[in-house]
């Protein structure tokens, strides 16, 4: 498979993942909702992300948790040269396989942006990208909805297959993590790890 954004439409399941640019002091609440819920995510990460949070990336490998590749210095990929593109990809992957002892399989384009070339190269690294069918401007922690409007946001647009993309660094999302995951599951849907 080259590249996903949405799961099977016939199936009540879903995906739950995170972009990881930077930490925000959220990111272990979400850890701990994941672990209390016995639900396994997938976090978008960057280099300097790692190199800034080694424990909590730890902590996402050793909780079962699936850790991406959201480049090296989170350019816009089309943009990239062949050469810049490839290193953007392969550096991350090199570092978090010596750094962690994992093997990166899943990657997002930073800000969703890709092309052809991008898909391409992904492929022939042995990535699979991850796109999403559901995302809202949670980065934006100075324009934060509040916790109802998020919930709202969030569970209006269930449907089979969505993969949600959500950011680590909004306080609202981690503030109702639980209570939409209680929501996924009471409504019958499994949150698929990757």
């Amino acid at each position: 498979m080259g590249g996903m954004f949405i799961g099977d439409g016939d199936r009540q399941q879903l995906w739950l993942t995170f972009d990881e640019g930077y930490e925000n002091g959220c990111t272990a609440g979400i850890l701990d909702t994941l672990k209390e819920k016995n639900v396994r995510a997938v976090f978008f990460v960057t280099y300097d992300y790692c190199k800034r949070n080694p424990e909590l990336v730890k902590r996402m490998i050793a909780e079962g948790h699936t850790v991406g590749n959201h480049t090296w210095s989170h350019p816009s990929l089309p943009e990239c040269s062949p050469d810049e593109l490839y290193s953007e990809l392969s550096l991350l992957h090199e570092y978090v396989k010596n750094e962690f002892g994992y093997e990166m399989y899943v990657m997002r384009p930073p800000m969703g942006e890709f092309s052809q070339r991008v898909l391409a190269c992904a492929k022939e690294l042995g990535y699979t990208t991850v796109l999403w069918s559901f995302a809202y401007p949670d980065w934006d922690v100075n324009n934060q909805p509040d916790q109802e409007q998020a919930f709202q946001k969030i569970t209006s647009k269930t449907h089979n297959g969505a993969v949600y993309l959500l950011h680590a660094v909004s306080e609202t999302n981690s503030a109702i993590l639980g209570r939409v995951i209680d929501y996924w599951q009471n409504n019958g849907y499994v949150i698929t790890p990757m």
